[in-house]
């Protein structure tokens, strides 16, 4: 024990006196200091001072005209970013702005597009679109400032859009509450459509039947039409006969007329002619009265009697044949009664055109031609009668003035029958004749007219069946629909019916109509930020320097252990000590230069920087405990594996830089990482100082004490024990080595 400790005042007297030696182990004191100081105090507070990172803003938004309102979000968000310092913002040009994160003058760009503000307004529309900033970021200049500008980027999009869905919220409960004013004066009707609703429930199978009937019925009406559209063509062309009979027989009508007028004069003047015979015969036999005569003179009166009423007979045989063959002119046109007229059905199943009104001009002539048979047969007896006195008076002249008497009286009777029947020619017949040829011309007239406009009507009668066809047709695909649809429409009814019934045993509309009738603003207020965090720091750390101290700190132990291995010995030379008296007296020279590293380190921490410690004690406490840890670990390294020991030394560095979780949680690293780390002195170091820095957990403590204990003891052990024996094998391999004539 004794020469250990002569080791170690040995090496202090040596140093003290060496004012060469003294400098050397100042530098390695200090040197570790410096690297812990400068990285703590670079990252100090990196995020205090984003406002030095150049970002460019290009702005092309053109605004947007909603509901009559004018809005500029490129403007607004331009208008922002003025007053907030947290990057140095650049509003420039995009040709600009391009060029400059290209290279490097602008870490990023955000490009507000031409759109942006007409985007955002598509929301009132049927098709929303999603709004767009086109950011670039050059992550060629720091691995950092990408991540720094991306989350400002962030944060306006999210400050942007916030805005955004608390102005839109607004306006939707503005609107909501409006609704609910709007519904509790239509509550009335809510509760009538209610009923509605169930009144149309019970309706269904009567509904069901309503369409089946009316499908029913229009296919009965198509069919109808169908058959009307069919005969059609039918009634045209007995419209079209139609027309040409009653053309034909007013041109009948017209001929009888004509030859009504031309026979008149000559009829008339027949029968004149027979008057005045009879006339002359009668005044003949009067003068024969009371004049004496005898058979010869009575034979000539007779003979002249005779040939007159013959004359006379003639002349009335020519009024009928003219009156005959009038009547034959008449028949030859088929009776106005016997014309089939349309919209009767006959025997032979065709569509009659209109019936014509008959006219009794056949009639008519019969009569005056019965007449005229008449006046002829009383013509023909009083010849007869006349000749009959000649065979009555033959020798007896007694009895001549008798015959002459009775010769006047049939001559008087026939004139009185001529001029009766003269009169009624002139007064009845023609006259009714006429008339009758008139109102025949006139039912005619009014039967063209009639046809002529059904004939019209025609054409429109077929485009009115056609597109009733059309409807029905629609119709009857409407309502086949409808019945194709009713199972579904039953069942929706059926089911809101349900609904309401069960929203009735439910809510209460009336809660609901108050609900809507919540202020707007603070509706608005609450959706701008609906979820606020509130955080609750547990044992908090001020700035990102004081987060990173126990790293840095620890590290810089860990490198003035490299420092001194790499310049100091840990053989003894020149005197004879054992292989363990060197290890610990050494051992005991490196403890406490490895101990006035970490005071330095530790106080500078404390002193010198803006780091905030909440166990100042403890930090310096834990800070010598993995001071003599560290040096236990580097020292026996390299005073058992010499050169090799070095590099040991050194790949563990490496290996707890990156697995120990001192920058990045362990759980984001490589699983290798996280294999290795519960078994790294840097893990359990760094963890002990965060409990000086934040507060302490005293088990956590306990558990990193207890490994770096076990550790710093496992190592000091080894070295006692195994330092001899190793050194055997390691010095052949430094002899070895030595004559490359490259290593020292």
């Amino acid at each position: 024990m004794r020469n250990i400790f002569t080791i170690f005042k040995r090496d202090v007297r040596n140093i003290s006196t060496n004012w060469v030696a003294a400098v050397l182990i100042g530098g390695l004191i200090f040197l570790p200091s410096l690297y812990a100081w400068l990285n703590i105090y670079a990252s100090s507070d990196p995020y205090g001072r984003t406002d030095k990172l150049p970002v460019a803003v290009v702005n092309e938004d053109k605004g947007a005209d909603v509901q009559e309102k004018h809005i500029d979000t490129g403007a607004e968000i331009v208008s922002t970013l003025k007053k907030n310092p947290s990057m140095e913002w650049h509003f420039v040009s995009r040709k600009e702005a391009m060029d400059g994160v290209e290279y490097g003058d602008y870490f990023a760009v955000m490009v507000l597009p031409e759109n942006l503000s007409e985007q955002l307004a598509s929301v009132v529309s049927g098709d929303p679109q999603k709004a767009e900033i086109d950011y670039f970021v050059n992550e060629k200049l720091n691995s950092i400032a990408p991540k720094i500008t991306e989350k400002g980027a962030s944060v306006i999009v999210d400050k942007v859009s916030s805005q955004f869905v608390s102005t839109v919220n607004g306006v939707i409960f503005e609107m909501l509450n409006k609704l609910g004013l709007e519904l509790e004066q239509d509550l009335p009707d809510v509760q009538r459509f209610e009923n509605y609703v169930f009144e149309a429930e019970k309706s269904l199978p009567e509904i069901y039947d309503l369409l089946n009937r009316g499908l029913g019925d229009a296919t009965d009406a198509q069919a109808i039409i169908h058959e009307a559209q069919g005969k059609l063509p039918e009634a045209k062309q007995i419209t079209n006969d139609g027309l040409g009979q009653i053309n034909r027989t007013v041109s009948y009508l017209d001929q009888a007329e004509q030859k009504l007028n031309e026979m008149s004069p000559k009829i008339k003047a027949d029968l004149k002619k027979v008057t005045d015979i009879s006339n002359e015969a009668n005044d003949f036999l009067k003068q024969l009265q009371g004049v004496q005569l005898d058979f010869t003179e009575l034979d000539e009166a007779k003979k002249s009697l005779d040939e007159r009423t013959s004359a006379s007979i003639e002349r009335v045989d020519g009024v009928k044949q003219d009156l005959v063959r009038l009547k034959e002119l008449v028949q030859q046109n088929p009776a106005p009664n016997e014309t089939p007229s349309p919209g009767v059905d006959d025997d032979s199943g065709q569509q009659p055109i209109p019936s014509l009104p008959p006219a009794n001009l056949s009639g008519n002539l019969d009569d005056a031609i019965t007449k005229t048979d008449n006046l002829k047969k009383l013509l023909q007896e009083a010849q007869t009668n006349a000749r009959t006195v000649n065979s009555v008076v033959s020798g007896k002249a007694e009895e001549l003035d008798q015959a002459v008497d009775d010769l006047q009286k049939i001559a008087g009777n026939t004139s009185v029958e001529l001029d009766a029947f003269m009169k009624e020619y002139v007064n009845t017949i023609e006259p009714t004749v006429k008339k009758e040829i008139a109102t025949a011309k006139g039912t005619l007239g009014q039967a063209k007219g009639l046809l002529t406009e059904i004939q019209s009507t025609l054409p429109k009668v077929q485009t009115i069946l056609g597109n009733s066809d059309k409807e029905l047709t629609e119709g009857k695909e409407t309502i086949q629909k409808a019945v194709t649809e009713y199972p579904y429409v039953s069942e929706k009814v059926n089911q809101l019916a349900e609904k309401i019934r069960s929203i009735q045993g439910e809510t209460d509309i009336n809660k609901v109509i108050q609900l809507l009738q919540n202020d707007p603003k603070a509706e608005k207020t609450f959706f701008e930020e609906p979820i606020q965090l509130k955080e609750n720091r547990l044992y908090s750390i001020e700035n990102y320097g004081t987060g990173m101290t126990p790293f840095y700190t620890v590290l810089s132990l860990w490198v003035g252990c490299l420092l001194l291995i790499s310049l100091l010995s840990t053989d003894v030379h020149g005197e004879e000590f054992t292989t363990r008296q060197v290890y610990f007296g050494r051992l005991l020279t490196f403890g406490l230069i490895g101990l006035l590293q970490m005071l330095i380190v530790v106080l500078g921490d404390l002193l010198l920087l803006d780091v905030h410690i909440r166990e100042p004690f403890w930090f310096v406490v834990f800070g010598v405990i993995i001071s003599i840890v560290f040096m236990s670990i580097v020292y026996t390294l390299v005073s058992v594996f010499g050169d090799v020991g070095k590099a040991m030394a050194i790949v563990m560095l490496v290996l707890q830089i990156a697995g120990s979780g001192g920058t990045y949680p362990v759980v984001l690293l490589p699983d290798f990482f996280g294999m290795i780390n519960p078994f790294l002195p840097f893990t359990y170091a760094i963890d002990i100082m965060r409990e000086a820095v934040g507060g302490i957990v005293w088990e956590r403590v306990a558990k990193d004490l207890t490994f770096l204990a076990c550790c710093s003891i496992a190592f000091i052990l080894f070295g006692a024990l195994l330092k001899e024996r190793i050194n055997k094998g390691t010095n052949k391999l430094l002899k070895k080595s030595k004559e490359a004539g490259i290593f020292h």
